[in-house]
């Protein structure tokens, strides 16, 4: 189904434990892979299938790890012919930590991760935390539905620019889908972030951007688009953009689309398109980026 119904209050405990669970696949590739810029070697990408890591090497050799949000099953499959799986059903987070290692150990593969979640308060040490355990399977699928849907469109933006872009991918810190496009420019040094290590925070904000995702929810927000630039240019928050329901958030200091206000517009895609082209025009014209060297000229591809 595509863009379907996905209220943050209706699955928020699910939502956190599959934050964990994200969480500790991230880290494993994250371990495994040489550092990219700006921190794009640690980050999932959406499958037909569900979420999975793309290929990590391994001493000579490389694996996957997928969450199969279909048969709901965690995956790893490794380029030498061996597989270990289990299923994606109601289990705490110290349960998930334990067979996900134990796996790997099956599997030969030596790795071992910081153990404390990333970007959330109270954190709770993952072979710790028996607290997080739901699994609502109907509404992992609606998520993942609205990931596949997100993406498309997302993919589409990434196509009209021919600077430097970030791929479309998730960051299982934030739990959220970004996409990020670079003016080539150096930024100035990015103020500290909480919940966030200063050295990330540089090497994320190292260069001027202007990026924009989607997120389920939590502090208060429902189910949302987002979008901002950094550094974020003088007019920014009274500039207008698109569609109508979309707004500036002082409390986020970001652009927010309500994801409900996009699956019921009369065209979804459309209207996550104005947000994506609007909050990204407000940001680059206001910032005096060399628009012309960046965008791709007269060249549009699938979904207006």
């Amino acid at each position: 189904m595509r863009w379907p119904a996905l209220r943050y209050a209706d699955w928020s405990d699910t939502c956190e434990t599959l934050h964990m669970w994200t969480q500790i696949v991230g880290k494993i590739r994250m371990e495994k892979m040489p550092p990219i810029n700006h921190w794009w070697h640690v980050t999932l990408y959406v499958t037909s299938r569900g979420l999975g890591t793309s290929p990590v090497p391994d001493n000579g050799r490389t694996f996957d790890i997928d969450f199969d949000f279909v048969a709901h099953r965690l995956r790893i499959i490794t380029t030498d012919g061996q597989c270990r799986e289990f299923g994606l059903e109601p289990m705490t987070v110290a349960d998930f930590y334990r067979r996900i290692m134990q796996a790997l150990r099956d599997l030969k593969i030596d790795v071992q991760i910081n153990t404390v979640p990333s970007e959330v308060e109270n954190p709770i040490r993952y072979e710790k935390d028996n607290i997080h355990r739901s699994y609502d399977a109907a509404a992992v699928e609606r998520f993942w539905s609205a990931l596949i849907s997100s993406s498309e469109v997302m993919t589409a933006f990434r196509s009209r620019y021919i600077g430097k872009v970030s791929p479309v991918h998730f960051f299982w810190g934030g739990f959220d889908l970004a996409l990020t496009r670079f003016s080539g420019r150096r930024a100035p040094t990015h103020p500290p972030m909480q919940l966030l290590p200063d050295a990330v925070v540089q090497e994320a904000y190292s260069h001027e951007c202007s990026s924009a995702g989607f997120w389920p929810g939590g502090m208060g927000f429902d189910t949302t688009y987002y979008a901002y630039t950094y550094p974020e240019p003088d007019g920014l928050a009274k500039a207008r953009v698109r569609p109508a329901a979309a707004f500036y958030s002082d409390q986020m200091r970001e652009f927010m689309l309500p994801y409900d206000a996009v699956r019921s517009a009369p065209n979804p895609e459309d209207a996550l398109m104005q947000f994506l082209e609007s909050t990204y025009d407000a940001g680059a014209d206001l910032g005096k980026w060399p628009r012309a060297d960046l965008e791709r000229q007269g060249v549009t591809h699938g979904i207006a």
